[in-house]
């Protein structure tokens, strides 16, 4: 009996070849959660200040997490994975910006009043329904990321939308939380964490579950990204945004990609998901046609480590000479199947990998090798003395596993379970997005039994009054900005990157400055600006004031969109300079008498025809006579005008 799968046409797609019909066809479904820190004073249940990242450390605490039940009586999934883990946390605590209220020794302070008003100004540009009473909840987080083991939380608006490309994206919620720690390193048992962002105030926006491609999610993305940034109110730069995509196909469930910094990788994350689910499902209905469902799965367990003592594979030959254990896990009816493509350049044989290196923490890689593998492992004679050990027939796949005794039980087990889960289809996870676009294994999605009330705060009663304040002061949504940027002639491109610029006030009251073109200000505030700003020339120096000022002086054409890299890198280094004086110093003033063009073309003229004749080649010529003339008037004179002259120059034959 041959192999039962070959590798999916779509999987070897990437984004750009596929179209919104094979979505379609997949049955592709995407909703975001976003994660935006705001730009406060103080934390959100403590005083402490809302600093910058640091590394550095004063101290450090030593955790072990427990799940507790909920008020049902249940415990969450995922606390229950992450207990398994036998962790132990390691948190670095910087004395100036965490105190007592983060390890859970002290009540917490009432919600900070500044993260609130920010957090319901975001909830009505989002359209939401907003709550009468803020209740704050404990969301339960076992991974050692927040000290208490635990988040507090709150909804302030439900049932929302934005608009997106001539319909509407639901929104689902928005919440205000406390962020969690910066993880450091996570290497075995052992995680490390730093404190820096614990507590800072940060608001989750949630999407229905209503983009319909990879390229959407990242479109959406960004109206939510720059609906956020037109507050002036929100923390920028690494780390400050956050997503989780959720992903589904046809067939499928919710899986959860988490914590993914850069919106621009959604679409092949999102992209490659769909194709696993796939995949997953394939598997599963070509299981299922093999006779093995779940009623009549039943793996075994075996320890092998006398069995395979000869091995020359080195992991399993080094675990064997440390006195490790090495487990088999027979799975009956798999032949094969862990050898079944589930993204480029991987195979369904990471999902069993990914479980134990989480689960189990056997993270030396490989941690697994299985008995159909096609790279060479164990000798021939050694899988078939594993197989008549554990009973496995041709029909079976063993799965070989090594560790600390403590560890690779467990590792068996969660090898066994991701098999049986097989046979179901696609389990509800969070996964870890990697870099070429692919996802592995994070922990088991968490349940609604994590969360429970908080009794140490009361309900906030939102007054009317102060719903109002706030929503009289709302600023301009992203789209209707969009709509009046490309009435004022900015191209699109631009006028999608100024909703994120940080300058985005200038280029506003510049765009309102009479004479002005629009394209223009956008080419000098979205290219010119954030070029000077990736050289480090210090734009932030020069104040709004200083450079709505060179928009005035380009408005009177007393200077040209040229002279405007001179002038800011000189502004930066004189802040307090005097603009008028400044641009005479930089840009003599070109002579009103004689005309413009009699000047240039008296100059024109005095160039010796051999050092700019290039045999008729007018596009060298031209460059060659530019280079000459043009140099003084830059800054204060359009090169159009100056090149209008060249060109007349030319075409009278050079007289």
């Amino acid at each position: 009996m041959g192999p039962p799968y070959i590798r999916m046409e779509e999987l070897v797609k990437t984004p750009e070849q596929m179209t919104p019909r094979d979505y379609a066809s997949l049955g592709f479904k995407c909703g975001l959660e976003v994660h935006q820190q705001l730009r406060t004073k103080k934390k959100l249940f403590c005083h402490c200040p809302n600093t910058t990242y640091s590394d550095a450390y004063d101290a450090e605490i030593l955790r072990h997490m427990r799940p507790t039940l909920s008020e049902l009586g249940e415990y969450d999934p995922t606390a229950l994975m992450e207990f398994k883990t036998k962790k132990e946390i390691t948190c670095r605590i910087n004395r100036d910006t965490v105190c007592t209220y983060e390890m859970d020794d002290t009540p917490p302070f009432r919600l900070n009043p500044e993260a609130l008003d920010i957090a319901l100004e975001v909830s009505m540009l989002l359209n939401l329904n907003m709550v009468q009473e803020v209740h704050i909840a404990r969301k339960q987080y076992l991974d050692g990321s927040i000290p208490t083991g635990f988040q507090r939380t709150t909804i302030l608006g439900v049932n929302g939308w934005i608009p997106f490309r001539g319909r509407k994206i639901g929104i689902r919620q928005l919440g205000l939380e406390e962020d969690s720690c910066r993880e450091v390193s996570d290497v075995g048992h052992n995680r490390t964490y730093i404190t820096d962002r614990l507590s800072i105030p940060l608001i989750e926006t949630v999407t229905e579950a209503e983009i319909r491609t990879p390229e959407e999610a990242a479109a959406v993305g960004q109206v939510i990204r720059a609906l956020t940034r037109c507050t002036g109110k929100v923390r920028t730069g690494i780390g400050a945004a956050r997503q989780d995509v959720n992903v589904s196909v046809t067939g499928g469930t919710r899986v959860e990609i988490k914590g993914v910094p850069r919106i621009p990788t959604f679409v092949a994350l999102t992209h490659y998901e769909a194709l696993r689910q796939r995949a997953l499902l394939d598997i599963r209905d070509g299981l299922l046609s093999r006779g093995v469902t779940p009623e009549t799965f039943k793996p075994t367990i075996h320890e092998v480590s006398s069995v395979v003592k000869q091995t020359h594979f080195g992991p399993v030959r080094s675990a064997v000479e440390l006195g490790l254990p090495v487990m088999a896990v027979r799975l009956p009816g798999f032949r094969n199947v862990l050898n079944v493509e589930t993204a480029p350049e991987a195979t369904f044989a990471r999902e069993f990998s990914g479980r134990v290196k989480v689960v189990a923490c056997i993270d030396a890689m490989p941690n697994i090798i299985w008995s159909d593998c096609p790279n060479v492992t164990l000798a021939f004679r050694l899988w078939e003395r594993v197989n008549r050990e554990v009973g496995a027939t041709e029909e079976d796949t063993v799965v070989l596993v090594w560790g600390q005794p403590r560890d690779v039980r467990l590792a068996a087990d969660e090898i066994a379970d991701r098999a049986r889960e097989a046979l179901l289809g696609v389990p509800s996870e969070t996964r870890k997005a990697l870099k070429d676009g692919s996802t592995v294994f994070e922990r088991i999605l968490p349940g609604p039994n994590r969360m429970y009330p908080d009794t140490d705060l009361p309900p906030i009663a939102l007054a009317p009054e102060r719903v109002e304040r706030i929503r009289a002061q709302l600023p301009t949504p992203p789209w209707e900005s969009v709509e009046k940027y490309r009435s004022r002639n900015v191209p699109l491109d631009l006028a999608h990157s100024m909703l994120l610029d940080p300058r985005r006030k200038v280029f506003d009251q510049a765009l309102d400055i009479p004479g002005l073109d629009g394209c223009v200000v956008a080419r000098i505030m979205g290219q010119t600006v954030r070029h000077l700003r990736r050289k480090r020339v210090g734009v932030e120096r020069v104040s709004d004031g200083t450079m709505l000022g060179l928009f005035q002086l380009l408005a009177e054409a007393r200077i040209t969109s040229s002279a405007f890299p001179v002038l800011i890198a000189a502004l930066a280094k004189k802040p307090d300079a005097d603009l008028t004086a400044l641009v005479d110093e930089l840009f003599p003033v070109v002579p009103a008498q004689p005309p413009l063009a009699q000047v240039v073309t008296d100059q024109l003229r005095a160039i010796p025809e051999p050092e700019w004749r290039r045999g008729g080649d007018l596009r060298k010529e031209y460059t060659i006579l530019m280079g000459r003339v043009a140099p003084p008037y830059r800054g204060r004179v359009r090169g159009a005008a100056v090149g209008e002259i060249v060109r007349a120059f030319m075409q009278d034959g050079g007289k």
